[in-house]
């Protein structure tokens, strides 16, 4: 079985961290242990590890995320883990040149056996792109013409031809290749029709809602779906957890989540499993105990729920 196959199962929900695994605050995290606390979210039965492009810090966004490069990271921390899936979320396509997008793919994929899962968006720092020289007015049609030409660049000496990042005609390839190409999932909309998504990507990543327009929104995806004959494509979301160990306490809304005991975050991804979340990705930068003491926790509590 693929590792896609791994994380992603129609009618069943998975879990998955995204770096760093620790609580922080501000901007900048500590970095502390993450080596050791990947090889025990693997042990444990998580089945996937997030890791985020983000060129710039921007104190006001008040999220650096892992801080290193995406590709060296990830390989980093591939050689420090054995199975467990190795997920961008994710590569901020316009800002990063095609050719060198699935070099590193390609690289990744092949030394680690296949365990790279490409999740892909257009950013959501408007303070970056006149770093990069890009219009930020044009970021959905530079992701689309990025998205285009990396699926090209995936197949034996392609054909293609992109106004802003090139073109090749047939007469040089990028190496390495790998038969199994990476699956490739798109953040939020990046600019592009849901009916865009459901055609072109492997599957599709958003942010956390309400019941209600979780609901509305499963159906229109089903429905994007359904126009392009295809049955089923995976959800993805994520989650930011304060997990707490007593379950007595009320459940608190924060950023994009949660502060809440054992049974209301089970009960909590049982209801996202119900709706078809395929993958929850948690979060742990707000949360207010050691995140060795959480992950076990998680372990006993929670994954074993999640097979």
């Amino acid at each position: 079985m693929s590792v896609f196959n791994k994380v992603y199962q129609k009618g069943k929900l998975s879990l998955g961290l995204v770096f760093p695994i620790e609580s922080y605050q501000g901007s900048i995290p500590k970095m502390e242990n993450q080596e050791e606390l990947a090889k025990y979210a693997e042990e444990i039965g998580f089945k996937s590890l997030w890791f985020r492009d983000v060129p710039f810090n921007d104190p006001t966004f008040g999220d650096a995320g892992q801080m290193y490069d995406p590709w060296v990271y990830i390989t980093h921390i591939m050689n420090h883990t054995k199975d467990i899936a190795l997920a961008t979320g994710s590569v901020i396509l316009p800002l990063r040149h095609p050719v060198h997008t699935v070099k590193s793919v390609n690289s990744i994929q092949k030394l680690s056996n296949g365990r790279l899962i490409l999740g892909v968006a257009s950013g959501d720092r408007p303070i970056e792109y006149p770093a990069f020289n890009k219009d930020l007015h044009n970021k959905a049609n530079l992701f689309r013409e990025n998205f285009g030409y990396i699926k090209s660049l995936q197949e034996s000496f392609p054909h293609y031809q992109s106004k802003s990042y090139g073109i090749v005609k047939g007469n040089i390839d990028v190496l390495p290749k790998y038969e199994n190409k990476a699956p490739v999932l798109v953040t939020g909309h990046s600019g592009q029709s849901l009916d865009w998504i459901a055609e072109n990507a492997d599957g599709w990543i958003y942010y956390p809602r309400n019941f209600y327009f979780l609901e509305q929104q499963m159906t229109d995806w089903k429905m994007s779906l359904a126009k392009y004959n295809h049955d089923w494509k995976p959800y993805t979301q994520s989650l930011y957890v304060d997990f707490l160990e007593n379950d007595n306490v009320s459940p608190k809304n924060i950023h994009l989540g949660f502060k809440c005991g054992p049974t209301f975050l089970l009960n909590h991804l049982k209801l996202l499993e119900k709706h078809g979340v395929n993958h929850v990705i948690l979060n742990l930068k707000y949360g207010t105990r050691p995140v060795e003491k959480v992950l076990k926790e998680l372990g006993k509590q929670i994954l074993p729920n999640f097979e």
